[in-house]
């Protein structure tokens, strides 16, 4: 293999390298700091645990949505680099807020096991989580932006940016998880994630030092006409923006049997997934490994499936060219998830079972990646073909946006009516959630199995094995086709602001 950094410019290169710096912080400090407070919020809610523990990550869900959408103002006022950077920032002195509430009232770090919590109201995380959603959700827009602004509109560099970055990101993200393990139990739930701020602080540092691109040029050019109106403005009319998007998104995707599938294909395993991680992985290691902390290891083993996911759907784009095979793959590895219901681990060989798990769950997280990766392209291939040049909204935004709010809409019913679910089954059982695991877990996932194999053999031509066309649409180039457009798009951003400024001044 080549030197992946060969096409580069030299500033090309020290901006990539600073941006993936600035990743590696994130993506450490982010595991740490989520799988830290979803263990906190399981301790700290009393009463109904998985109930509120399922309201409590729907909010903070919804919050990243309106996050999203915020954002497209502010980088159309302001540097991507900076909102980047300020967004960063923000998350990061966020996230202290419960580590300062937790020592300010009495917690401390556990000794001789021995846990000392901090005298506070358990209502105050709701709010708090919220707020960091808007910042959660905003960085995660704005990173999928920026590598435009880095390397410019040339596929080959976006391609080797995009493959560099996402390895890096993952590699990170699943020694974050692994590490915030060894802080949970060090340290305590709340003030474990004490080393997210300072990362964070310093990805928004290495972040500041991207090099003043031509967007950023771009965006100063029409910051004198963009004043004429209030951010507000702005911002209310990117929410208008996004209900026609998912109106628009609504029509394409029941229109034919084309995009139908896309639903059970798309948005259902990305809840199963993230259910998976943000609560089956905390249940099972709170009630069933007794300790809470033992769940950052089988997310750590999560992650580490998605890496080798993504990579496997890189080297075998030319001989896997549709996402079915991958979505068959994702659906049979969701029957893995029997494994919870009967495991009854030796209470002295429960870190020992942890890692057991994480190697599990490997296999699971391997197939959903690889098919959200091929699935990605493939509405990216086949969406295109509805683009027009006086399109209001484009198809691909509206399909994205449509499936996305399908996601956001079953997680926030599905996780707290499992949650309510998992809360009685455990009061009517001595505390014992086995029998919950068997529904919640077992019969869910198969349940979500049958409904992806079924959907993945919608599309005409998606009957064999390993299709080489379904729907009519190639996308053995997608990746080439997806990065054109975006590269496509960004050129045209100038028409756009143009006729959004028009529409608010009328």
């Amino acid at each position: 293999m080549g030197n992946p950094f060969a096409d580069f410019t030299a500033t090309e290169r020290r901006n990539v390298m600073i941006y993936m710096t600035g990743i590696m912080l994130y993506k450490f400090g982010l595991e740490a700091f989520t799988g830290s407070i979803t263990l906190l919020a399981q301790d700290r809610f009393k009463t109904n645990t998985y109930e509120n523990l399922g309201i409590f990550q729907g909010l903070n869900q919804a919050f990243q949505c309106v996050g999203s959408i915020a954002i497209a103002p502010l980088i159309r006022r302001f540097p991507t680099r900076s909102v980047l950077s300020s967004s960063i920032l923000l998350f990061g002195l966020l996230s202290s807020i419960l580590i300062i509430i937790e020592v300010s009232t009495g917690g401390n770090i556990p000794e001789n096991g021995t846990k000392r919590p901090g005298n506070w109201n358990s209502v105050i995380l709701f709010p708090i989580y919220s707020i960091i959603g808007i910042c959660h959700g905003m960085v995660e827009l704005i990173r999928r932006v920026i590598p435009r602004d880095i390397v410019g509109g040339d596929v080959v560099k976006l391609k080797k940016m995009d493959a560099i970055v996402h390895v890096f990101y993952e590699i990170a993200g699943t020694a974050g998880a692994f590490f915030s393990t060894f802080l949970v139990l060090k340290l305590g739930n709340a003030i474990a994630p004490a080393m997210t701020p300072f990362l964070f602080v310093l990805a928004s540092v290495a972040w500041s030092f991207i090099g003043l691109l031509q967007a950023d040029h771009d965006n100063r050019h029409n910051l004198e006409s963009l004043e004429e109106h209030s951010l507000l403005t702005q911002i209310g009319h990117g929410f208008y923006h996004f209900g026609e998007s998912i109106v628009r998104g609504t029509q394409i995707v029941f229109s034919s049997r084309k995009f139908i599938w896309l639903i059970p294909g798309y948005a259902i395993p990305l809840f199963t997934h993230r259910y998976l991680e943000s609560a089956l992985s905390p249940a099972f290691a709170k009630n069933v490994l007794k300790e809470g902390a033992y769940a950052q290891i089988m997310v750590g083993g999560s992650n580490f499936g998605e890496l080798l996911g993504a990579l496997f759907v890189l080297f075998f784009a030319k001989k896997v060219k549709t996402p079915i095979p991958w979505l068959r793959l994702d659906a049979f590895g969701l029957l893995i998830i029997w494994i919870l219901p009967f495991a009854y681990p030796d209470p002295a060989k429960a870190l020992s079972f942890a890692w057991t798990i994480a190697a599990i769950w490997i296999p699971v997280s391997f197939g959903w990646a690889a098919g959200d990766v091929s699935l990605a392209a493939y509405i990216q291939s086949s969406i295109s073909k509805l683009e027009r040049p006086d399109d209001k909204v484009s198809p691909l935004g509206a399909v994205m946006a449509f499936l996305y709010c399908t996601y956001i809409v079953i997680y926030a019913i599905l996780n707290p009516t499992l949650g309510k679910y998992i809360d009685k089954v455990l009061a009517e059982n001595n505390k014992d959630i086995h029998p919950a695991l068997m529904n919640v877990g077992g019969v869910l996932y198969t349940v979500v199995c049958v409904i992806l194999l079924a959907a993945t053999f919608i599309p005409k031509g998606s009957f064999a094995l390993n299709p080489d066309l379904i729907d009519d649409t190639v996308i053995e180039d997608e990746v080439d086709e997806y990065y054109r457009k975006q590269a496509e798009q960004q050129e045209g951003i100038k028409e756009i602001k143009t006729a959004n400024d028009a529409e608010v001044k009328n």
